[in-house]
Parts: C-alpha cells; sequence; structure tokens
C-alpha cells in the first residue's frame, strides 16, 4: 500500500489547496532546473569555442586597421582575460538556452490562460526571438562597423586605438542587448494594446512625442556624438513605431473596452 504524503497545512488553507500550492512549487523547481541545465549545457558548448568566439567579437576592430600587427585587445589585470572569457561564455550559452528558458517559462504559465491568450503566445515566442536577432544583427552589421572608426579613428598615427578586453567586451555587449531589446516595441506595443492601455489612434497622435522619446533613446544608446551614428539608430526605431502601430491595430481588432490614455477613444464609444 502506498505511504500518503504528509503535508504540513498551514491556518486556513484546507489540504486540497495546500496540495495544489506544493504541486505547483514543485513544478517551478522542475522548471527553473530545467533551465539552469540549459544553461549550464549552452555555457559549456560556447567554451569549447571561445577563442574563435573572442576574435569574431574582435573582427570590427581589425576593420579598423587591417594592416596592424599588433594584438586588437589588451588585458592589463591578470584575470582579465579569464574573467572576460567567461562573461563571453555565459552570455552566449544563454543565447543558445534562451528559447529553452522562455518556453519553461510559457509551460508554467500557460495552463492558467485562456485558449485565445495561448495562441497569442504561440505566436509571439517565434516574433520575440526574431526581432530580438534583428536588433543584434542591426547591432553587429550596421552600427559597429560605423561607431568603432569615429571612436578610434582620431591621429592613429599618434594614439594606440587598442582597447582593454574589460571596455571592449561589455560594450560590444552591452550594444547588442540594448538594441535587441529596442527592437522588442511593436510587440510590447502589441502586449499593451490587448492589455487596453494603449491604441493605434493614441500611437498615431502622439508621433511627435514617439519621435523626441526615440531620440532620446538613441542618444543614450549611442556613444558617439555624431548625428550620423544617433540617426542609424534612430531609422530602425522609427520603423518600428510605425510598425507598432500596426501592431496596436491588430491587437484592438474587435475590442469593446476602450484604451485608457486614449481620452478620444473613451469619448466615441461613450456616445
Amino acid at each position: 500500500m502506498a505511504q500518503e504524503v504528509s503535508v504540513n497545512v498551514p491556518e486556513g488553507m484546507d489540504r486540497e489547496e495546500a496540495m495544489s500550492l506544493l504541486d505547483h512549487l514543485r513544478e517551478l523547481r522542475d522548471r527553473l532546473f530545467k533551465s539552469a541545465l540549459a544553461l549550464a549545457i549552452g555555457t559549456g558548448i560556447t567554451s569549447i569555442f571561445y577563442a574563435q568566439l573572442l576574435n569574431f567579437i574582435a573582427e570590427p576592430l581589425r576593420h579598423i586597421n587591417p594592416n596592424a600587427t599588433l594584438p586588437v585587445l589588451i588585458a592589463t589585470t591578470p584575470f582579465e582575460s579569464l574573467s572576460n572569457i567567461f562573461t563571453v561564455c555565459v552570455t552566449v550559452g544563454a543565447a543558445l538556452a534562451f528559447p529553452v528558458i522562455l518556453y519553461q517559462i510559457i509551460a508554467y504559465i500557460a495552463p492558467g490562460l485562456l485558449d485565445h491568450e495561448k495562441r497569442w503566445l504561440k505566436i509571439g515566442f517565434p516574433f520575440a526571438l526574431i526581432l530580438f536577432s534583428l536588433g543584434v544583427y542591426f547591432t553587429w552589421r550596421v552600427f559597429l562597423p560605423s561607431a568603432l572608426p569615429f571612436l578610434l579613428g582620431f591621429l592613429p598615427e599618434l594614439i594606440d586605438s587598442r582597447l582593454k578586453l574589460d571596455e571592449y567586451i561589455p560594450f560590444v555587449m552591452g550594444m547588442m542587448f540594448w538594441m535587441g531589446l529596442a527592437f522588442e516595441m511593436p510587440l510590447i506595443m502589441f502586449v499593451l494594446a490587448k492589455a487596453n492601455l494603449i491604441s493605434a489612434a493614441a500611437l498615431r497622435k502622439n508621433w511627435r512625442y514617439a519621435v523626441v522619446g526615440i531620440s532620446i533613446l538613441a542618444a543614450v544608446i549611442t556613444p558617439t556624438p555624431d548625428p550620423v551614428n544617433m540617426f542609424l539608430v534612430m531609422l530602425p526605431l522609427l520603423v518600428l513605431y510605425v510598425m507598432s502601430i500596426g501592431m496596436a491595430y491588430i491587437a484592438r481588432r474587435g475590442v469593446i473596452v476602450p484604451a485608457m490614455i486614449d481620452t478620444t477613444e473613451n469619448i466615441e464609444k461613450s456616445q
């Protein structure tokens, strides 16, 4: 005969509720373990190819001075090389494990969602990955090749433009992350529209404020003071804002609840 599991029932909670809570905690523990395992496997895989990864990350620097015979990056402390190799391996490993981690999050919250919410979640999952990847690709192929020559091109005959590992690796990783996150704008606006917080009409009417906000965001993201590189960041963000208007329109088709910040929509619906 199977032995019944003993559960300490908190005061004010019956046994079924306590067992349900225990099941949720066990599932959370299992999914956290699977996420951590995926991160460990991804980091382990990337640690095999750390030399190739560092060469790949340093590639934009070689284009600035292709005839240079010295290394393009330098380390000034004993542990700088090792710590940055570890940072790169964990970061790229997390990128490899991200689909698994996101799936574990979705699988945990999916039982509490309605059928149409699950359908939108399945559509948004690959869309989020694609947008983030586009942001990373844009940073690598368009922005960095333009920004780095400007930053490191002053008096090359006098100034050694080699960078420390502790300076270059966080800079590149940070730029890719923030641009990848910025490219999620259409998806974020879609979610906000689904939550009845914004509408496509509100986004259209406030486009001037959006341009100012995007300009400030581009100035924060861009490490250079020149307008060319700032414009390179602004242009895709403006395109993404236009896409966000379309995504907000799609999200609110057939919705009868007015958006919270669209007062015009409230008046129209109340008449």
